[in-house]
């Protein structure tokens, strides 16, 4: 079975591409704006989990958040710190950090956590390095969304589940858009097993949000903030 890194690994180049045109993906045309509007105001340091190429990083520093950001796959941080030279990014597995016990008190996973192959170990090691009262802030695709599709493009379409909502499973899938292929390999998951992984790591949900996803009646995306209690 391909691992998360593999995956990540082989197909950096192309999601640097496909993650780096304005209105082409997702993070433009929908969730930016109100995930930012979700983040708490920069701290003393945040800590960006699964950076991928680094936007979402650049985002933070641009808010004045003082970043370090992470990733599994060495090309994709390459490519992180030629966007951003200034910036610290370092290749490392976000369920086993580099960093000591209370070293930020922000942690951001964007659109991150179903792409661990450890998803429970890396809140858990977020929850360590997170300081008492320090905050986890994380988009995902939304469970629902994840569990079925659309039966058709029509905006008035049935959403259909065909298989099962509940447990870990295998997410694959290849988007071509305006000549461009990307290819998406991680986990799906319940909302439960988020909560559970939260709940174990000492965290309190304190907010969870569902921006709409324009032309469909149910979300795309779901946001979570949780505190260290």
């Amino acid at each position: 079975m391909t691992t998360g890194a593999e995956h990540w690994e082989r197909w950096a180049e192309s999601w640097a591409t496909w993650a780096r045109r304005p209105g082409h993906d997702s993070y433009w045309r929908e969730t930016r704006k109100s995930f930012f509007d979700f983040v708490p105001k920069a701290g003393r340091k945040t800590l960006d989990l699964g950076c991928g190429e680094g936007r979402v990083s650049r985002d933070l520093n641009a808010a004045g958040h003082d970043v370090v950001a992470i990733d599994i796959s060495e090309t994709l941080i390459r490519l992180a710190r030629e966007a951003d030279p200034d910036s610290e990014y370092l290749v490392a597995d976000a369920a086993a950090l580099p960093f000591d016990d209370d070293s930020f008190d922000l942690v951001v996973a964007f659109n991150s956590l179903m792409d661990f192959d450890e998803m429970p170990g890396a809140v858990g090691e977020a929850s360590r390095v997170l300081e008492r009262g320090g905050r986890l802030c994380a988009c995902i695709t939304h469970p629902m969304r994840d569990a079925g599709h659309f039966v058709s493009g029509d905006p008035d379409a049935s959403f259909r589940i065909d298989g099962q909502y509940f447990g870990q499973r295998r997410f694959e899938m290849t988007v071509r858009r305006d000549g461009h292929e990307m290819h998406f390999h991680g986990w799906t998951y319940p909302l439960e097993d988020y909560a559970r992984a939260l709940e174990n790591a000492g965290f309190l949900i304190e907010s969870l949000r569902e921006p709409p996803d324009p032309g469909r009646r149910i979300p795309n995306f779901l946001f979570m903030r949780a505190v260290l209690s």
